[in-house]
């Protein structure tokens, strides 16, 4: 150690609590003052009496065989992950019947959706909805190198695949869409869907994020994969932080062509951010269709509820496949019915882009979706 550390600053604690550190003569730090350090426990989920019903999780995960499969991969944590790596990418490829190569890992889908994002930016602008979730394509406008080019509005919300597909120039390098959608929840007509894939990957490579796709009542007719088997430009996106409920333990993949996924893997794609933990629980869930089964019918259960509420209370939904539902309050303002409803212990999401009028409710825990429901007319009442 040398004096070469002079004076530094430690925050320590959620408080923030200050200690300044200076070296000695004889390189020997010392602390000029010494505040007690709060250690604060990790906070897994949301605390006791708090109703999350704001990221669209699946609380009812991780199943029993995926926490099972964690408490054994973490023993082996001291390993990287390649070979339990290729034991779910090979899962992937069988179920969808392509080869390995056309599977890529990522940390959720997120990491796999940035990097689809940033290698598309390189040679032009993104193409997507006025609505739709953009977290990972804003990438190439925080870093500068294209920009998200968005449709008009509708007036019900939906995506218009005529238009996107007329919106197709020179300029724009990649197409994206939701499906569904988020934080629309509407669910697109898979022949419609179809049929522009095939004619718009002719002009631009076309994204279909399906991260919802297992939540829906057809899972197999309403994916995309099969575009992809039969040569169309078209990536799929998927993850296991939905249906399989392991939003925390952050697994996720893409079915492309190899060539897609190798121009991708320049840009941060790959197994850098799994866990063996994670992998084992993914593997353990994913033909786990007994618990897939139960989480939709708690999530339909939700719906129902919270469809009920809203209409015992003067407001309306969108028809969701998803397990969330985005409500039209009206004349009410989105961020003020967040604040409201957080204190009632029920956390929403709030204002997306300029729709100030409209609110996303995930289903969580049945007695959370009830302590929504409940909380639904007390602020309602407050806000009229």
């Amino acid at each position: 150690m040398t004096a070469d550390f002079n004076r530094r600053k430690f925050l320590f604690g959620a408080a923030g609590a200050l200690a300044v550190v200076t070296a000695s003569k004889q390189g020997v730090a010392i602390a000029e003052s010494s505040p007690k350090i709060t250690r604060l426990k990790p906070a897994y989920g949301p605390a006791a009496g708090i109703a999350k019903l704001n990221a669209n999780e699946n609380p009812y995960g991780p199943s029993e065989a995926a926490l099972a499969a964690i408490q054994e991969a973490s023993a082996s944590g001291a390993y990287y992950v390649n070979e339990s790596a290729r034991a779910l990418q090979a899962m992937i490829a069988e179920r969808h019947g392509v080869d390995p190569e056309y599977v890529a890992l990522s940390s959720g889908s997120s990491g796999a959706l940035v990097a689809c994002a940033v290698s598309a930016g390189q040679s032009g602008n993104i193409l997507g909805p006025d609505l739709f979730w953009d977290t990972t394509s804003k990438s190439v406008e925080k870093q500068g190198i294209a920009e998200i080019t968005r449709l008009p509005k509708t007036p019900g919300l939906e995506i218009d695949l005529q238009t996107m597909y007329e919106s197709i120039d020179d300029s724009i390098a990649m197409v994206q869409v939701v499906n569904p959608n988020n934080p629309t929840g509407l669910l697109m007509d898979p022949v419609a869907l179809r049929a522009f894939c095939k004619k718009a990957s002719a002009k631009a490579t076309v994204l279909v994020d399906e991260a919802y796709n297992e939540l829906t009542d057809m899972p197999q007719e309403n994916t995309m994969v099969p575009l992809v088997k039969e040569g169309y430009d078209v990536i799929v996106a998927r993850t296991f932080s939905k249906i399989y409920g392991l939003a925390g333990m952050r697994v996720g993949y893409i079915i492309a062509a190899p060539e897609k996924i190798e121009a991708m893997s320049r840009y941060g794609i790959g197994w850098y951010g799994l866990n063996q933990a994670g992998l084992a629980a993914a593997v353990a869930s994913y033909e786990d269709q007994v618990f897939m089964d139960a989480s939709r019918a708690k999530i339909r259960e939700g719906r129902e509820m919270v469809y009920a509420a809203l209409k015992e209370n003067g407001l309306s939904g969108l028809p969701s496949q998803t397990n969330f539902i985005f409500v039209d309050l009206g004349s009410i303002n989105a961020q003020t019915f967040r604040e409201e409803m957080a204190k009632e212990n029920v956390l929403i999401r709030g204002i997306y882009r300029d729709y100030t009028n409209w609110s996303r409710v995930s289903m969580g825990r049945l007695e959370h979706v009830q302590m929504y429901v409940d909380a639904l007319p007390k602020v309602l009442s407050r806000l009229s």
